[in-house]
C-alpha cells in the first residue's frame, strides 16, 4: 500500500488551506490507483505540542505519531497559508521538528493559498529552499491558490492540481518503498549511554 502524508497548515477551520491540501491528496491518489492511504495532519490541532517539542528537543504523544506518520510516508503534501510574504509560524515550527536527513529524497508537493496571487511567490523563495535544506524532493509544479481561484471555474486551478498530482504519483512510483526503521533493531547498549557516547 502507497501512504501519502498531508500536512495543512490553514489556521480556520474550514480553511482554504485543508481545502486544497484535500484536492491536492485526492488527485495524487487518483494518479496513483490501488491502495492508497493518505493521513492528513492538521498542525493547528498540534500547536502546543510542537512549542513542546521545539523546546524539549523531541515530539511526544500524539504529535510523535503525526510526525511518524509524515516521515514514514512514501510522499508528501503540504500546504501553508502565506502570512507576511512567507510559510505561516505553524508550518515552520514543525518542520523545525523534522530531522534533516528524515525527508531525504522523499517526493514532496508543495501547496500554498492566500489572498491575492502575488503571494504565490512565497512558494518559490521561501517553501523551495526549506525543503531543499530539508534534502527532499520537490515536484516542479506547486499550486497556489488564491481568494478568486475558490469563486470561478476558469482559472486553472483543476487543471495545475490534476497536474500537480500527477508528478508526485509519478515521483513516488518511481522510488523505493519509504523504509520504516525501528530504533529496537540496533540499539545503543546502555554503557555507551551512560558515557554519553
Amino acid at each position: 500500500m502507497t501512504t501519502l502524508a498531508v500536512v495543512s497548515a490553514g489556521l480556520g477551520r474550514p480553511s482554504s488551506t485543508r481545502l486544497l491540501a484535500d484536492r491536492l491528496a485526492e488527485s495524487a491518489a487518483r494518479a496513483l490507483g490501488g491502495d492508497v492511504s493518505t493521513e492528513t495532519v492538521e498542525l493547528r490541532d498540534h500547536a502546543h505540542a510542537m512549542v513542546d517539542a521545539n523546546l524539549t528537543g523531541f515530539p511526544s504523544g500524539d504529535f510523535r505519531a503525526a510526525v511518524e506518520s509524515v516521515t514514514g510516508a512514501d510522499g508528501l503534501i503540504a500546504v501553508t497559508p502565506v502570512f507576511n510574504a512567507s510559510y505561516s509560524g505553524l508550518f515552520k515550527t514543525f518542520f523545525d521538528v523534522i530531522e534533516r536527513g528524515d525527508l531525504e529524497g522523499k517526493p514532496v508537493l508543495l501547496g500554498a493559498t492566500g489572498g491575492t496571487a502575488r503571494h504565490s511567490l512565497a512558494i518559490d523563495f521561501a517553501m523551495r529552499p526549506l525543503f531543499a535544506y530539508l534534502r527532499a524532493n520537490a515536484m516542479p509544479t506547486a499550486v497556489f491558490a488564491a481568494s478568486e481561484d475558490w469563486g470561478s471555474g476558469d482559472t486553472g486551478l483543476p487543471d495545475r492540481i490534476a497536474r500537480a498530482g500527477a508528478e508526485l504519483a509519478a515521483a513516488i512510483a518511481g522510488r523505493p518503498a519509504a523504509a520504516k526503521s525501528d530504533p529496537y533493531d540496533e540499539p545503543v547498549p546502555f554503557e555507551d549511554l551512560l558515557a554519553g557516547r
